[in-house]
């Protein structure tokens, strides 16, 4: 990590500032989970350290769903985001030459790693994915892949079910994202949903990082009142990705400026990587194409 830090650092600065002039502004797109409010509060730190980087005013995007990220990259009025490996997939399918993967985060085990997590209310008697027959289970965003493809496809094959409505669960419904699941969960509004998390650390702590991490941290749930019904198995972290026209002296800063990002500022690392975690790796396409597939399937 710290050899990457110093490769993009100099290249960085061996980059002509002048390049730097091609581009008038930078945006950085945020895709749902938490609140709108509360994913620009996160990135804020971000957007600042990329505007004086750059030299260009640099905004925040945090469109309602998933898709207004992905829209805005394949339009070109979003330059850089992280997604999800699902949303990647959606992208490179709808065009293969919109978006660059650059970099994946690195969770505090050095995996690249997370899972989709089930969960229920304690006090519901819920506790496993046959409880949930006949009742109404959640999910976040058609674009997620924690929060809805990866689901879609593996708890069919343990129920040997459909996910459609009526079939095994009374109701698939979809909440709006994450920390909606989260929230409709612990209403009682949902019996049951699919969020995500590392897998790392301590249930009661919502683990290291994720949604459910997020939402502890917000106050929006106390762990102790959820209990967890079902586990995906490793899912591939979504990329940070930047537009492939861009400039290539602005992927370069950028990449440096994220790949520096914890050793430089670790609160702001925390709010942008959404929880405890190592910090950042290299990432290439290769890694994302079984989601690919596994998207491709899904639309036929």
């Amino acid at each position: 990590m710290k050899k990457l830090v110093a490769v993009l650092a100099a290249t960085t600065a061996l980059a002509t500032p002048a390049l730097a002039q091609e581009i008038t502004e930078f945006r950085i797109g945020i895709l749902g989970g938490e609140n709108a409010q509360d994913r620009l509060n996160s990135n804020e730190c971000l957007r600042e350290k990329a505007e004086n980087l750059l030299g260009v005013e640099t905004k925040l995007f945090a469109p309602a769903d998933y898709n207004g990220v992905i829209q805005g990259l394949l339009g070109g009025t979003i330059d850089m985001a992280w997604l999800g490996a699902s949303g990647y997939a959606k992208t490179y399918l709808s065009d293969p030459e919109a978006v660059e993967p650059i970099l994946v985060k690195v969770n505090n085990d050095g995996g690249y790693g997370y899972y989709s997590i089930g969960f229920a209310r304690k006090d519901s008697g819920i506790t496993s994915l046959a409880d949930m027959k006949g009742k109404v289970f959640g999910f976040g965003d058609p674009n997620s892949t924690s929060g809805f493809l990866i689901p879609s496809i593996e708890i069919p094959q343990e129920t040997g079910a459909t996910m459609t409505s009526g079939d095994y669960f009374a109701e698939v419904k979809f909440t709006g994202g994450h920390e909606q699941t989260i929230v409709a969960v612990g209403n009682g509004e949902v019996d049951g949903g699919v969020t995500w998390a590392d897998g790392l650390g301590a249930w009661e702590d919502g683990f290291n990082s994720g949604a459910l991490r997020k939402a502890v941290d917000a106050g929006l749930v106390d762990m102790n009142d959820l209990v967890q019904i079902w586990q995906s198995k490793p899912i591939p972290e979504g990329p940070f990705v930047v537009r492939k026209a861009l400039p290539a002296d602005v992927k370069v800063k950028m990449t440096g400026l994220l790949a520096s990002l914890k050793s430089m500022d670790e609160e702001c690392a925390y709010g942008v990587l959404q929880g405890d975690a190592k910090g950042f790796m290299p990432i290439t396409h290769e890694a994302y194409e079984v989601i690919i597939e596994a998207r491709k399937l899904k639309s036929n």
